[in-house]
């Protein structure tokens, strides 16, 4: 019997199928084979051949490359969160401090549009004592109807208000707003609404999270709640 002929054999016998399976049982196969490397070819996408080691190689680096901009794309969002935990931090801190409400609308107005880039804000509060100073009013909840779908939300909504809704929160800077996040705020009863605006019509968007937004309507509850029953006493 030839070579030829039981090379031929051999190839009909083991199925590339069981030679990859093999390979994989025993992935240090070629430690004690080092030869047959410089025989292995895989195809290059040039077309060209390289060995085997050579495409380990490549395949190596390549992984490399996407673990390291991994690893830089992490790195990137801790240092985003730890400076938003600062800003945060610093709201919080100033609305604990805020001793009227228009301590706290001020505090709201400056963390919001110094530290988060927003435009203007608005924050309505229900109450029977009237009151209107700059960002912040308080007016009973029968004259609020035009905010009745946002007030009456469990959750933040982000995107565009309807033109009665962006005329009755900002009013005189209403044609700028192009778009808005309305905040219901809720603590045990509805309290009001924060309202805040942008001139970029992307960047409040339906889609977009609103964990931190949420966060901060929690946080405002608890501290305009009080506030507003000394106003009662």
């Amino acid at each position: 019997m030839s070579d030829n002929t039981s090379t031929e054999m051999l190839q009909a016998a083991i199925s590339p199928e069981q030679v990859a399976e093999y390979l994989l049982e025993h992935p240090d196969f070629f430690s004690g084979n080092e030869y047959l490397l410089e025989k292995l070819y895989v195809p290059h996408q040039r077309g060209d051949t390289v060995s085997l080691v050579e495409r380990q190689t490549s395949l190596l680096r390549q992984k490399n490359r996407e673990l390291h901009d991994y690893l830089g794309d992490m790195i990137g969002v801790a240092r985003e969160n730890d400076i938003q935990f600062s800003k945060t931090k610093k709201m919080v801190l100033a609305l604990m401090d805020a001793e009227t409400l228009d301590d706290v609308a001020v505090a709201i107005d400056e963390s919001l549009c110094q530290d988060f880039n927003s435009d203007t804000t608005a924050l309505v509060l229900f109450s029977d004592q009237r009151e209107d100073l700059s960002n912040l009013r308080l007016l009973p909840r029968g004259d609020a109807a035009a905010i009745d779908a946002l007030v009456d939300q469990s959750q933040t909504r982000c995107g565009n208000l309807t033109e009665l809704q962006n005329q009755f929160m900002f009013r005189d800077q209403a044609f700028k707003v192009k778009s808005a996040a309305a905040v219901p705020l809720v603590k045990g009863e509805t309290l009001g609404l924060l309202a805040i605006g942008s001139f970029d019509a992307s960047y409040f968007q339906s889609n977009q999270g609103t964990l931190f937004l949420d966060y901060i309507g929690q946080v405002l509850s608890r501290v305009v709640s009080p506030l507003l029953q000394d106003r009662k006493a």
